[in-house]
């Protein structure tokens, strides 16, 4: 059977012109405040969409550590991404999400929930800041390692040295995720509605490095997206049920050998 065709997306509007002083007050609040009741009534309203019209199934959610300062690193196909994400966590998720999303009225629904603006196509240091000051003190983000949205459903080449940057500024637990069928979720203005699956890889961790060279966070940045496409490209050839007993069948192998996965905290 063929696959569905992809509603086309608007066209990628990818340099914001306000400047940076326009967003300091998005930062300060992410810097200074935990999101709110904002955070949770979103996050229902969206799991209910979630868990019925696209069945949503979350695997390895456990894998996700408790405590601890965490960077999430999915894949990016929609923008019901941020949502598909959270909703199997217990823990808050802070998301960084391109500037222009940052537009009256919902500017006041993504800095009440958490969300901070990074401006792409530019060094954008307040938005490092910003991630830097969440990780410092205990706090669970999410960062796109492709920098955007996918245009046509198939994961990016290669990814962007930011989140190895991130990485390596903080020393950061880093938990590679997969979204899978999130990219025909905007289909649903022809009524098609297909199963997303979010996988959470295991988790690790690099040294801190305080002025890491361009080289090495793009190095470190191409192993967290290859952890990305390994848990990805599993899913879309075992599908979500195949994927299910494979996890089912590594954890019995585990418990046998007494070395069950704790997450770290």
């Amino acid at each position: 059977m063929a696959e569905p065709q992809l509603v086309e997306m608007k066209p990628q509007v990818y340099v914001d012109p306000r400047p940076p002083e326009y967003f300091q007050r998005f930062h300060e609040r992410a810097r200074t405040r935990e999101p709110d009741l904002v955070y949770e009534t979103v996050r229902a309203a969206t799991s209910l969409y979630a868990w019925t019209l696209v069945r949503l199934r979350p695997i390895s959610a456990e894998l996700v550590p408790a405590s601890g300062p965490v960077i999430l690193a999915p894949n990016h196909f929609s923008f019901m991404d941020h949502f598909f994400l959270g909703a199997a966590l217990r823990r808050k998720v802070q998301f960084m999400a391109k500037s222009q999303m940052f537009a009256k009225p919902m500017q006041w629904v993504y800095t009440h929930g958490g969300v901070f603006p990074v401006q792409r196509g530019r060094r954008d240091d307040d938005a490092m800041i910003t991630a830097r000051t969440i990780l410092d003190r205990g706090g669970c983000m999410a960062m796109y390692c492709e920098g955007g949205r996918s245009r046509d459903g198939t994961l990016a080449e290669r990814a962007k040295p930011g989140i190895g940057r991130l990485a390596l500024e903080t020393g950061a637990t880093i938990v590679p995720v997969a979204i899978h069928g999130s990219a025909r979720v905007r289909n649903w203005k022809r009524l098609e509605f297909p199963k997303v699956t979010v996988q959470y890889g295991e988790p690790f961790r690099y040294e801190r490095v305080d002025a890491a060279e361009r080289s090495q966070q793009q190095a470190v940045a191409d192993e967290i997206f290859g952890a990305i496409r390994s848990l990805y490209e599993g899913l879309d050839s075992l599908g979500r049920s195949g994927m299910l007993a494979r996890v089912r069948k590594e954890r019995r192998q585990e418990r046998r050998a007494g070395k069950l996965h704790v997450p770290a905290t």
